[in-house]
């Protein structure tokens, strides 16, 4: 299945409502990444915060929602175990959802 821009949004909220329950810093999320190319951007936003940027166009549901746990787990400097078990428990968490989205 490919996302469109209305799973890509039920993504976003879904992803952003179990790191909120979790505690962990949400980030901001878009699409398309700004740079040409780039199936995934991170950067730091002037007021504070982060904004993450997934590309949409060609790719599964499991690839964008892939992209879009890697950033929160980038944005929160979860490294090594940590950030294996953050990425397996969010995606656990949000698919199910996306998938019914």
């Amino acid at each position: 299945m490919h996302p469109s821009s209305v799973s890509f949004s039920a993504l976003a909220r879904a992803l952003g409502a179990e790191v909120r329950r979790h505690g962990l810093e949400l980030p901001s999320f878009s699409s398309p990444p700004r740079l040409a190319g780039a199936r995934r951007t991170v950067r730091r936003l002037h007021g504070g915060g982060f904004m993450v940027s997934v590309s949409v166009r060609s790719r599964s549901v499991d690839e964008v929602l892939a992209d879009l746990v890697d950033g929160v787990i980038v944005v929160n400097g979860l490294r090594g175990r940590e950030a294996e078990g953050w990425r397996l428990a969010l995606r656990a968490a949000v698919l199910p959802e996306a998938v019914a989205a």
